[in-house]
């Protein structure tokens, strides 16, 4: 699965790794700024795609936020969401809560990286102990991760056209972890490579093989990954320094009770 991630980019290199106009690029995003331990519910930054309404022939491309943890648009409330934070690629053309959303409303999450916990053999206090891992491209290229938004009417807001009356939400696909990565866990986000940007966000396309065919794991060496310190355990800490490798004696500075966090 894909629980944790960071994402500091700032807007203007998303522009232009994606290719949007400045002017399709909403406020929130701006005021979003940088967040090295982006966890469920959080509002993280989605790349999407949406129908010209006024040339219905045409798409226009938008960086904006949505709520992480997709909210089906037949939902009934929005306790849903906290559950659905992936999708798995292999049942989600067929999944109730992703199938529409699948085929018209797909998004790309850009992130520096993702963490995973590996569960060593050994325990303590009778607890298996967790070690995180930060996973990312060794260039320090964008992660683009393939994700679904949907958008779910709020009828407690009477009108329609206030934009507290829709929640954007978004969810991550994942597939089986490469050999090199699965060591640390067997789960891992699916990437949209450069090329296929154009042809993943199209929501005009929906043919669900067409689809499938695009999404990929990472390639064997694409991503590599280092210990971190198990700060980035809770969602309280955040900074840059939650991405430090833990230094080659392994001792972590979660450990010494001078940190400070």
């Amino acid at each position: 699965m894909c629980g944790r991630y960071a994402s500091s980019r700032a807007p203007s290199d998303l522009v232009a790794e994606f290719e949007i106009e400045a002017g399709n690029v909403r406020e929130s995003v701006e005021e979003l700024g940088e967040n090295y331990n982006v966890a469920p519910t959080n509002q993280v930054v989605a790349v999407v795609e949406r129908k010209n309404r006024d040339q219905p022939d045409e798409t226009i491309r938008k960086l904006t936020t949505v709520k992480w943890g997709l909210v089906p648009s037949w939902a009934k409330d929005t306790s849903i969401g906290s559950r659905l934070i992936n999708a798995r690629m292999e049942t989600v053309a067929e999944k109730p809560a992703f199938k529409k959303a699948f085929a018209t409303r797909r998004c790309i999450l850009p992130a520096d990286g993702y963490y995973e916990w590996y569960t060593a053999e050994e325990k303590v206090n009778g607890k298996p102990v967790k070690q995180p891992y930060f996973i990312h491209p060794p260039d320090g290229s964008i992660l683009s991760m393939a994700g679904l938004y949907e958008i779910w009417r709020d009828k407690s807001v009477e009108d329609p056209d206030k934009d507290e009356a829709w929640l954007w939400t978004c969810t991550v696909l994942t597939t089986s972890a490469t050999d090199d990565l699965g060591r640390i866990h067997d789960r891992m986000p699916l990437l949209v490579e450069r090329e296929r940007y154009d042809a993943w966000l199209d929501p005009l396309s929906s043919n669900t093989d067409d689809l499938l065919e695009l999404l990929v794991p990472a390639a064997p060496g694409r991503l590599e990954a280092y210990a971190v310190s198990k700060a980035v355990s809770s969602v309280k800490n955040n900074g840059p320094h939650l991405l430090d490798p833990l230094p080659p004696d392994g001792e972590d500075p979660q450990d010494s009770p001078t940190t400070l966090f």
